[in-house]
């Protein structure tokens, strides 16, 4: 009976491991956004978004961040990791058609496979 409880601990491990660091990504390039740390805004620029946008996608990311920490809500983390998808594979398909290098288009992508990991628990 201890090797169920223990797989069923270490599940719950991993998911808050992944959560956390999905939610640590969001916040902080979310708060990047709304600064805007310059490199960020750089990025952004070379992606051909205007800058305005920053600040939405910031508060989106923050909000997101938070809403899959709290526990409950379930439509409302639904909205949030969706919203995580959107962007982060909406950020790889917009490096891949500016021509970035393969490494830039990896990086939204693997934290895409985060996400989906953190949301199917």
């Amino acid at each position: 009976m201890d090797s169920g409880k223990n797989r069923y601990g270490s599940k719950k491990n991993i998911y808050w491991v992944i959560t956390l660091i999905v939610a640590l990504v969001f916040l902080v390039t979310g708060i990047g956004n709304l600064i805007p740390f310059a490199h960020l805004s750089q990025d952004m620029a070379h992606l051909g978004y205007p800058t305005y946008f920053l600040k939405i996608l910031g508060t989106w990311k923050i909000l997101a961040a938070i809403t899959i920490l709290v526990p409950g809500n379930p439509r409302i983390k639904d909205w949030a990791y969706s919203g995580m998808m959107f962007d982060l594979t909406g950020g790889a398909l917009s490096r891949f058609a500016m021509g970035d290098g393969l490494q830039m288009i990896i990086i939204p992508l693997a934290l895409a496979s985060l996400v989906m990991i953190s949301y199917i628990k």
